[in-house]
């Protein structure tokens, strides 16, 4: 009997990664071998630079731009990671906090550009309160997971050692954006009030959680073996299938060329207000290279 093909693989772990790391989910052709990086954003320049694994959790915004300029990744109709996002936008209470309004000419901290996070944030800055991107000045650290990616003229790079909470606290910044790592404390308040309704009523409006994370896999696994890219996508659409239903509704992943078509498309026109895009990209020039090898999907 031939042993199952090894994916390096590297998901985030969540109630959807959980049974596959476990072993609880198994298919005869493929083992998923996953490595673990974490935070799960340090494996990201490595995919799309590298292809450093077979099968890899990717920002969405890494994602577009990883189809724009031609990197050698396949993005599969695979959403593990949703979250609202409105209430990631922070101040510095002692010092007063802004109205999101008054953002614009203000200097607002993100970690990079490009991250996922500051992609929602200044969509919902657009839509809800007419704040254009380039009207802010943004602070950023990192550099994008692409190479081939500038950032525009607006955006500037810091080479302090502080952190973002540091400099907002120190008056460097007027406000900031951070993901998972939201400091503790009395001391910094969320900038738009009321943030969760209005997170909930956007995603019954639009029928979708603000989208985080999808999955892509090497373009050399995809020429290699097409096969194990289909074990390694049904796998996770089982995981899937497990989780059990959100009570309110708001289902955090999501899978399927048809369910996520309106969703990326939304993506899109963000990202191409923000200048995170050279071009205006296609669905099928995401989608239509794992169409190829996924085939049709029920739906």
């Amino acid at each position: 009997m031939t042993a199952p093909t090894a994916l390096r693989t590297v998901l985030a772990t969540s109630p959807l990664s959980t049974p596959l790391k476990r072993g609880e989910l198994r298919s005869s052709h493929i083992a998923l071998d996953f490595v673990d990086v974490s935070p799960v954003h340090k494996a990201f320049a490595p995919m799309v630079r590298e292809q450093a694994y077979d099968v890899c959790e990717l920002a969405v915004v890494t994602c577009l731009q990883a189809v724009a300029y031609k990197r050698p990744v396949v993005v599969l109709p695979a959403v593990v990671a949703s979250r609202f996002q409105r209430g990631c936008l922070i101040g510095y209470g002692p010092r007063g906090v802004l109205l999101p309004q008054e953002l614009a000419g203000k200097r607002v901290g993100v970690r990079s550009y490009t991250q996922t996070t500051g992609m929602w944030v200044r969509a919902h800055l657009t839509e809800d309160y007419r704040v254009a991107t380039e009207e802010i000045q943004w602070v950023t650290r990192d550099p994008a997971h692409v190479e081939e990616y500038r950032d525009p003229v607006f955006v500037e790079h810091t080479t302090s050692e502080k952190s973002l909470p540091d400099m907002l606290r120190d008056g460097e910044i007027d406000a900031a954006i951070l993901g998972n790592d939201l400091p503790e404390g009395d001391e910094f308040v969320p900038l738009i009030l009321d943030a969760g309704s209005k997170d909930r009523a956007w995603s019954d409006a639009h029928g979708f959680v603000p989208i985080n994370h999808m999955v892509v896999a090497s373009r050399d696994l995809c020429d290699r073996d097409p096969e194990a890219v289909r074990e390694a996508y049904n796998l996770m659409c089982e995981a899937e299938r497990l989780l059990p239903t959100p009570q309110d509704g708001h289902r955090t992943t999501l899978f399927g060329f048809e369910q996520l078509r309106a969703p990326v498309e939304w993506i899109i026109d963000a990202c191409m207000e923000q200048g995170l895009l050279p071009r205006r990209l296609g669905i099928d020039e995401v989608f239509g290279p794992a169409e190829k090898i996924l085939g049709v999907l029920p739906a």
